[in-house]
């Protein structure tokens, strides 16, 4: 993982409480159909007037950087943290700053 893309990724505020909300999804997000074990369903991150491209671009760049995984599931993507990564990343920042 290159650490300089990661933060790059990080540096937009919207990406960050994405990482937060799915930090904690049932406090963040409302009900839906399948178990937010397997993740949160891509619709239900157009919130507070994002639009749908908007919330796209920013679950592909965290994709992109790892930070989080996807799953498809019928004509649904659900988003989950990759906490390994997260925690890679992390260890790496402190051992490199």
């Amino acid at each position: 993982m290159d650490s300089a893309t990661v933060i790059r990724t990080l540096a937009h505020p919207t990406r960050l409480n994405i990482l937060k909300w799915l930090k904690d999804p049932e406090r963040y997000f409302g009900p839906q159909e399948y178990p937010m074990e397997l993740g949160v369903c891509a619709n239900q991150f157009q919130r507070d007037g994002m639009a749908q491209s908007t919330a796209s671009g920013h679950l592909k760049a965290l994709t992109d950087a790892d930070l989080l995984s996807s799953r498809k599931i019928g004509q649904w993507r659900f988003y989950r943290r990759n906490e390994r990564a997260i925690s890679n990343f992390l260890r790496q920042l402190a051992a490199e700053i």
